[in-house]
């Protein structure tokens, strides 16, 4: 059976998304930090790895990057944590680019992912089943969802002639969408995790975020629950030129929703982990801190409820980047963990080691 999660945050721009090296890289996450997540009451972290972190242009692995792994996963096991490994970006797929990636055109490009993984689990065998997990590669983009069911089941085939018992979370197509759930291959094997991402509405969760249509069309008021953009604002959302959201429809993006809402979205995962008898977990979920705090925090307590009612193990995104972190860059709490975790009162700044 799979290793068994719960609670968890993301490590997010550490060895992954960022360009900090050396000590900059190393003061970024330190073991107060795992602590610190430990003691709040979270049971595991989902470790993001990107290529260029781990590996150099030709291949070779980068030591450092691969210490720092190692040295992550230990201060886990101190603190009591389980962790997910995540391949996360890859030089041949970037789950924001627009064009095909290379990965699914490219045999080469499947083979070098599956290698990657070969690597991984000659470095991390050694961990415990129920300790370390690991996560194919986060929020696929195939055009077509029949090349990530093919290239995830090499990767996938290559970890378990390898390892056995370790467990694989395995999630959709087109981002990790709950809406692509029914069209993921899923093997027969009980050592796996079944995961999804949940950002809806993106009204709300994107508000304002400068890299997304949905943040870039409107920066006015918003809500939630209800309809994300009231009413009497909507005269005053801009639609650019090529925005795919002029082909789904801003009265559909912008119906009202609530929890009823967000446990209808998640009926393909549900049904698909009834079918297979595996575990869900959402990998990803979360509120810009450009949206109100009121806002905010409505919607961390109805989606924790929705995953609460449904058994859906989770991770926030994310502990420590400035948008969605639990902490800011001064160390301080930013109150979501209190509210996922239904605590009462904030934990203060823990050191020079969260800066």
């Amino acid at each position: 059976m799979p290793l068994t999660l719960g609670r968890g945050t993301n490590i997010s721009h550490w060895l992954s998304q960022s360009d900090r090296r050396g000590a900059a890289r190393r003061a970024w996450f330190t073991q107060p930090d795992v602590q610190r997540i430990a003691d709040w009451g979270f049971d595991h972290l989902r470790l993001p790895l990107d290529e260029v972190q781990m590996w150099d242009e030709t291949g070779r692995q980068h030591t450092e990057a691969f210490d720092l792994l190692d040295q992550a996963l230990d201060w886990c096991q101190q603190a009591g944590l389980k962790a997910v490994v995540d391949l996360h970006i890859l030089r041949s797929h970037f789950f924001n680019q627009a064009s095909e990636p290379p990965l699914f055109t490219d045999p080469a490009e499947a083979e070098k992912l599956a290698d990657f993984w070969r690597q991984l689990s000659a470095r991390l065998k050694c961990r415990s089943t129920n300790d370390v997990a690991y996560e194919l590669m986060n929020e696929p983009v195939a055009h077509d969802p029949e090349d990530w069911n093919r290239v995830a089941m090499i990767a996938y085939a290559v970890i378990r002639e390898l390892e056995l018992q370790r467990t694989i979370v395995l999630g959709s197509n087109h981002w990790s969408w709950v809406f692509s759930f029914d069209q993921l291959f899923v093997p027969e094997d009980r050592n796996t995790i079944l995961t999804f991402h949940f950002y809806f509405p993106m009204l709300v969760t994107h508000h304002r975020a400068w890299w997304c249509p949905e943040g870039k069309m409107y920066e006015g008021p918003i809500q939630y629950p209800g309809q994300p953009i009231p009413t009497a604002q909507v005269c005053n959302v801009v639609m650019p030129p090529g925005n795919r959201l002029v082909t789904l429809k801003l009265e559909e993006v912008n119906k009202p929703y609530n929890r009823s809402g967000m446990a209808a979205d998640m009926a393909q995962p549900l049904a698909v982990a009834r079918r297979t008898g595996l575990p869900l977990y959402c990998g990803e979920f979360g509120v810009i801190n450009l949206a109100p705090q009121a806002v905010r925090r409505a919607w961390y307590r109805d989606v924790i409820a929705v995953f609460d009612e449904f058994g859906i193990a989770w991770a926030n995104w994310d502990y420590k980047e400035e948008e969605f972190g639990l902490i800011n860059s001064t160390g301080q709490s930013t109150g979501i963990a209190e509210v996922m975790l239904n605590h009462k009162t904030a934990r203060l700044a823990i050191g020079a080691g969260t800066t």
